[in-house]
C-alpha cells in the first residue's frame, strides 16, 4: 500500500515527494476544480510528505490559478514544489507566480525536453536554461552554471536530431549589468 511505501521510505530516510498531476486541467475531464486539488493536499498532509508538487501536466494553468493553489497548499501545511509546461506560453509566468507564493523547487528539463505523451498537442517541460536565466534576472541564486546548461541543451538537440524548444540555448546568455 501507499502508506507502507511511505513508512519504508521514512525508515530509510528517503525524502517523500508527492506530485499532484493535472492539478490545473485534465486532457480527459477538462477544468480541475481547485477545491478538488486542495482536498488532495489536505488528505496528503496526514502522511505528510516532505514536498507536494503541483503539476500543470498539460500546460493550461495561468498565474492566478498557480497563486491560489500554492497559497492554499501552503495554508494546509504543504511545502509546495511546482511543475510547468509552456504549451500555451505561460510556464515561466507560472514559475514566477509559484515562487512569489513560496514554492521552493521547480521542475524543468534541459532544452525543454519531455512532455506528456497522453495529452494532445502538449509540449515539453519548461527549459532549465530559460528558467535559470529568468531566475538570475530576478535575483534568485540557483548555483547552476548557465553556460554549461546552454552547451548541454545544444548537445541534446544534436543527439536527438532536432532543435530544442528552449530559447536561451538559441539566443545565448546576455551579460548582466554590474
Amino acid at each position: 500500500t501507499a502508506l507502507a511505501l511511505v513508512a519504508r521510505a521514512r525508515s530509510d530516510r528517503v525524502p517523500i515527494t508527492v506530485t499532484i498531476s493535472v492539478a490545473f486541467g485534465c486532457p480527459f475531464e477538462g477544468v480541475v476544480p481547485p477545491e478538488r486539488v486542495l482536498g488532495l493536499v489536505e488528505r496528503l498532509m496526514a502522511i505528510p510528505p516532505d514536498e507536494i508538487c503541483l503539476a500543470d501536466t498539460i500546460g493550461v494553468g495561468v498565474p492566478s490559478q498557480v497563486r491560489y493553489l500554492v497559497r492554499g497548499s501552503r495554508d494546509l501545511g504543504g511545502s509546495a514544489g511546482a511543475h510547468f509546461h509552456s504549451t500555451r506560453n505561460t510556464g515561466y509566468a507560472n514559475a514566477v507566480a509559484a515562487l512569489e507564493r513560496g514554492v521552493v523547487s521547480l521542475d524543468s528539463s534541459v532544452g525543454g525536453a519531455g512532455g506528456c505523451p497522453f495529452a494532445p498537442k502538449a509540449t515539453g517541460n519548461i527549459a532549465t536554461e530559460d528558467l535559470v536565466y529568468l531566475l538570475r534576472g530576478l535575483g534568485v541564486e540557483t548555483g547552476i552554471d548557465l553556460d554549461a546548461l546552454i552547451e548541454c541543451s545544444r548537445w541534446l538537440g544534436l543527439q536527438l536530431g532536432k532543435e530544442m524548444p528552449g530559447m536561451v540555448s538559441r539566443a545565448g546568455d546576455f551579460p548582466t549589468a554590474g
